[in-house]
């Protein structure tokens, strides 16, 4: 029988040493279009926190340790290797350069030596494979201002570096068309950021026989529109047709391009309300694969209520077909072979896996691993231990939105929790803040549903996956819809006819913009929450709007509406710095020494001021840790000193 223990002292085999076990992630899924091998790119915090390239079926890895396979363009990386026909590209990132590497030889550098350049995205041009396409981020002038972003060639064998498309302030997804004839990329401008309005331009590919490189001819702008529209995600599916997704319905719908009749049009007649791709905080992660080489058949991830769905659309007759899958979460689609197709998916009680997806009988598509991401199944967990979430819609006055959040209940088979007794919740904000939390196993979440905590997960308004208008409730409003959803979201599921955590042992915690929620909403509600925890989180905005980096640097305006010069009343009500003394509840300060996002002055401001007016503030500063942890003694301690604060605030014991 299971034994009677307050909620929160219960004993958990899931331990902070098994959770770093199971935090190594995955940034990109990479297939050899000429061998179809299947690599992937994985952030291992037992090794610093370093992106390994890995032969994904046999799990070998193909770059020694003293390389890194990440990327800082965007600060946020991503897309940082490429492979063709065995030959492996990728950027190192503690030098910057890109390297070319046969397996079994040793990498070789392909661009100069430099302390400026950083290279992301590639593709191979089909037709003469020494000619790369990547994104080139040049720091020269290291004011964000200053920063430029253009398309360039590097020609491998001769270690030069030619530009190929300029004039916007960032790129994304360079793609060849199969033989090589077409080329298509995303682009958008400031104060755009991706999701706003981005576009997707097509051109036709000339070779220069002399050996200069490529060049582009007829470029043609298929869809998207500043400030108003995103095209995203383009893909060849043949030689003569794109696909894109476009959110010109209200929702990340899917279109096709045709190059000869230099038309685009809706896949579906009627747009559904599901989002076929997500914002791109990130480089290279796709949603979509074709099927067959004709390009009738594509294979498609969306979101729905909150969780991934997978579709097949035929494009002759434009019917999209659900065919049944057990993973909520699904990203990096990439096409294998006809009918073949690998992603990274997730359920809600295994974690994360590669997934080879076979559709020869679209009614029994057949999924198999070719590896396991994370290493959690060596670690031995009972049966029923597993929170499963529950995904709830709420109304906001006063008109009855929806806010959507995710609860996971306390669950532990050798526990229960006393008769009448309301359990302790921790209230979680994603980042972004144009992010989202979705539904599949999350090791953190166990780790304190496990020991008798409720977890609720707030995809507050401005969240992505529920549509533009869900996204677009922030803009302006960054610091007031966030806060009110996540104060709503803990007071409303604290009383009838929920009743699922108690309202005097609830905390609230996020990262970076998640960070900023956390320390805003402790000052406009300092009554609903018991204590907080800020992660690499922002507390003065006009600092984060005159100095962040190139990539968000007009996102803070829009998300304010306007700049800190346009608007300075505005920034000074919002910024926590500024309303430090409203804070009641015992506050913990996590931070990175080296976030060139959010730098550690933001923390160690406001960490001054609440000691200065006499409040309860505990601040803890990773050495050599950035945006986020990535190394596996940091993670370690920063959930344990988490939890340790959270049981003594609230007089918790075993």
């Amino acid at each position: 029988m299971p034994k009677v223990a307050p909620f929160g002292t219960w004993q958990s085999p899931i331990t902070v040493d098994s959770l770093v076990e199971s935090s190594v992630k995955v940034d990109n899924v990479i297939v050899d279009p000429i061998t179809s091998t299947v690599y992937h790119v994985e952030k291992r915090p037992s090794e610093g926190g370093r992106s390994v390239l890995v032969r994904t079926e046999e799990s070998v890895d193909v770059i020694g340790k003293e390389f890194n396979c990440r990327t800082g363009v965007h600060e946020y990386g991503g897309a940082a290797a490429t492979v063709c026909d065995g030959v492996i590209y990728f950027s190192n990132f503690s030098d910057g350069r890109v390297y070319k590497l046969k397996e079994g030889d040793k990498p070789e550098p392909i661009t100069p030596e430099s302390s400026v350049y950083r290279f992301a995205d590639f593709a191979v041009y089909p037709r003469q494979t020494r000619l790369l396409i990547a994104i080139l981020e040049d720091h020269t002038k290291p004011d964000p201002a200053d920063v430029v972003n253009t398309l360039c060639v590097i020609d491998t064998e001769s270690r030069t570096i030619s530009p190929l498309v300029s004039g916007a302030d960032f790129y994304a997804a360079p793609t060849f068309s199969p033989n090589g004839s077409h080329f298509a990329w995303q682009q958008w401008s400031h104060p755009d950021m991706p999701w706003d309005g981005a576009e997707i331009h097509v051109a036709t590919v000339l070779f220069k026989e002399n050996g200069a490189g490529l060049a582009l001819t007829g470029i043609t702008h298929v869809a998207g529109k500043p400030l108003a529209i995103s095209a995203a995600d383009p893909i060849w599916i043949s030689n003569e047709t794109l696909l894109y997704t476009s959110d010109e319905s209200g929702y990340q719908n899917p279109y096709v391009h045709s190059v000869s009749s230099a038309k685009s049009s809706p896949v579906l007649s009627n747009p559904i309300t599901e989002d076929f791709s997500l914002p791109a905080w990130a480089l290279g992660v796709r949603y979509g694969a074709a099927l067959d080489k004709a390009g009738n058949k594509v294979l498609f991830t969306a979101l729905r209520d909150g969780r991934s769905h997978l579709y097949v659309l035929t494009l002759h007759c434009n019917v999209l077909e659900e065919i049944s899958c057990p993973y909520v979460s699904i990203s990096n689609v990439i096409r294998v072979a006809d009918d073949n197709v690998v992603f990274v998916g997730a359920k809600i009680n295994e974690p994360a896996q590669i997934v080879l997806c076979s559709l020869r009988d679209y009614s029994l598509p057949h999924y198999s691993a070719l590896n396991s991401i994370s290493s959690t199944s060596k670690v031995s967990l009972p049966a029923g231990l597993i929170s499963k979430p529950q995904p709830m819609a709420l109304l906001v006055p006063p008109n009855n939105d929806p806010l959507h959040v995710v609860c996971y209940p306390p669950t532990n088979p050798e526990y229960v929790g006393p008769e009448g007794e309301q359990p302790p919740c921790v209230v979680h904000v994603h980042g972004g803040p144009t992010g989202f939390q979705d539904q599949s196993l999350n090791m953190t979440t166990q780790f304190f549903t496990s020991r008798g905590w409720a977890w609720l997960n707030v995809n507050y308004g401005g969240s992505s996956g529920y549509g533009r208008k869900y996204i677009d409730r922030l803009y302006g409003q960054w610091g007031v819809v966030d806060v009110r959803d996540c104060a709503l979201a803990a007071s409303t599921l604290s009383k009838p006819p929920y009743s699922l955590i108690d309202p005097a042992r609830t905390a609230i915690r996020g990262g970076s913009a998640g960070g900023f929620t956390v320390l805003a909403t402790l000052c406009a509600y300092p009554d609903t929450f018991a204590a907080g925890t800020s992660m690499y989180g922002i507390s003065d905005l006009k600092k984060l709007d005159d100095f962040t980096h190139k990539f968000e640097a007009r996102n803070t305006e829009k998300l304010m509406g306007g700049s800190s010069s346009q608007i300075p009343e505005v920034y000074k009500e919002r910024s926590p710095i500024n309303n430090a003394d409203r804070i009641k509840a015992p506050l913990l300060i996590e931070q990175g020494s080296v976030d060139a996002v959010v730098p550690p002055e933001q923390a160690e401001d406001i960490v001054k001021t609440i000691k200065s007016k006499g409040g309860h503030v505990e601040y803890v500063l990773f050495e050599g840790e950035g945006h986020g942890w990535r190394k596996a003694e940091n993670i370690k301690a920063a959930l344990a000193k988490e939890l340790a604060f959270y049981e003594g605030v609230f007089k918790l014991k075993a």
